[in-house]
């Protein structure tokens, strides 16, 4: 097959969260089992590449697109719409022509994938959500795949925008990609693709309430006969503590971790002796940050020091330092982005917390596991699809869960994996058994491959 993968971050070129992770690795495994690959994406700043193609856009004006190649990338380049500081905006709030930008983004990739002779489109996110469409319109027999990362973020614009979008009007219909009166570019990726998939099982189900469904919970489960979940999975070439060179020590048991976790304590100032939760996390109220400062001084009365790597939110920041300062030696708040740091956090952790509101899949409780770091979850989405229940009577499952979205259910949590971690003997045996986990891409990778042959079939 001859596979377009579009998105508009993807690694290592461009990245916001996980969904550049996913593009810019599932694809090498799609390709590792015969299929002819290229990543889509816009060109941003200081990427490079050879020119190799011109396209005429139309959008109630002509614009001129380039086309660069690098490698399995292909570029969009428009640079006054994409050579900007921020990816879809700056920290005022998202750039106000983003329905321009990406517009003309999903135009662009839908003439350059029917001029190339594509077999199939894989979309991702709002961004590419008109692509759908538009291949339909044009060439009907290349078939869509349509994969919803997060639902919390849709692409809506209002509807003086619609005639941007170069669309007869029979389209702007709440059967089509009107949604309360705007544009939404996720609904439009929902109605026209061929196929929807969501990044686990569980958020696949989820996304079909009230409560996930951001309002697009009733189209979804119309379409449910075309939605399926796939789990995201790991480079374990990129993220593995026996080959990990930016970790302090190279570790396939228990007493490697447990070098890593004396090492990070001493560069983060934190006292060793205690159990060490990590949090390598985007800083927002979809992380679960309201209930975390709510629990805060509770993790800390059961015993643990904590160490927090990440941005996002501003309005969490003043709180989280706080902590650092009423609880010397036992907490580290890191405000930024430090991808060495997330990889000691990784090595170094004796728990690894996840209080998500709302999961899609979570990457962050698969690599822990990789790494001997016992998961604190909550049980929604990709968390609950990855994680169980550890009984120490059995010595079955592989982290803590809560259900009920609470400091007090977060608490209680906490307090199980303090027990366990009681017993070294119980708690080294759990850590080791999270190292044999495999959440490889190579399954999920094969799965994709089962549902674009199933599309071609029809």
């Amino acid at each position: 097959m001859k596979i377009a993968f579009v998105s508009s971050e993807a690694t290592p070129y461009a990245k916001t969260g996980g969904l550049a992770d996913v593009v810019g690795t599932l694809p090498h495994y799609l390709k590792k089992i015969g299929n002819e690959m290229a990543i889509v994406m816009p060109k941003y700043r200081n990427m490079k590449g050879t020119h190799v193609q011109s396209l005429e856009i139309d959008m109630q004006k002509k614009y001129t697109v380039k086309v660069f190649s690098e490698g399995d990338y292909l570029f969009i380049d428009y640079p006054s719409f994409f050579e900007r500081t921020g990816l879809y905006g700056t920290e005022k709030g998202d750039y106000e022509d983003n329905c321009e930008r990406f517009t003309l983004f999903c135009k662009a990739v839908s003439q350059l994938v029917t001029d190339r002779g594509y077999t199939l489109v894989h979309c991702h996110d709002w961004q590419s959500g008109l692509i759908p469409l538009y291949v339909r319109l044009k060439k009907p027999e290349i078939k869509t795949v349509f994969t919803i990362h997060n639902m919390g973020y849709q692409g809506k614009f209002p509807r003086s925008k619609f005639p941007l979008l170069g669309l007869d009007e029979t389209h702007f219909n709440h059967e089509g990609i009107e949604f309360y009166g705007d544009i939404s570019f996720l609904k439009a990726g929902i109605v026209y693709s061929d196929a929807i998939t969501t990044v686990s099982e569980n958020y696949a189900t989820e996304i079909q309430t009230p409560e996930f469904g951001f309002g697009l919970e009733g189209i979804l489960k119309e379409k449910s006969d075309k939605l399926s979940g796939i789990i995201n999975g790991i480079d374990y070439d990129h993220w593995n503590p026996e080959t990990d060179n930016l970790i302090y020590e190279a570790y396939t048991d228990f007493e490697g971790k447990q070098k890593n976790k004396q090492r990070l304590a001493h560069e983060c100032q934190i006292e060793s002796k205690r159990p060490m939760i990590g949090m390598v996390s985007r800083i927002a109220g979809q992380k679960g940050f309201d209930i975390l400062i709510k629990a805060f001084p509770g993790i800390m009365d059961t015993g643990f020091s904590v160490v927090l790597l990440g941005f996002g939110e501003e309005h969490y920041y003043k709180k989280l330092k706080e902590f650092e300062h009423l609880y010397p030696n036992r907490v580290s708040i890191n405000i930024k982005f430090d991808n060495k740091l997330a990889h000691r956090i990784y090595a170094a952790n004796d728990f690894f917390l996840m209080p998500s509101r709302y999961e899609p899949c979570g990457l962050g409780q698969l690599i822990s596991l990789k790494y001997g770091g016992i998961p604190i979850v909550r049980q929604t989405g990709g968390l609950a699809d990855t994680v169980t229940e550890f009984e120490p009577t059995t010595c079955s499952g592989n982290g803590f869960l809560f259900k009920e979205y609470s400091c007090t259910a977060l608490l209680e949590a906490v307090q199980r994996a303090y027990d366990v971690y009681q017993n070294h003997d119980v708690f080294r045996a759990l850590s080791e058994n999270c190292m044999k986990y495999n959440f490889s891409w190579q399954e999920s990778a094969k799965k994709y491959q089962m549902l674009y042959e199933s599309l071609l079939d029809t």
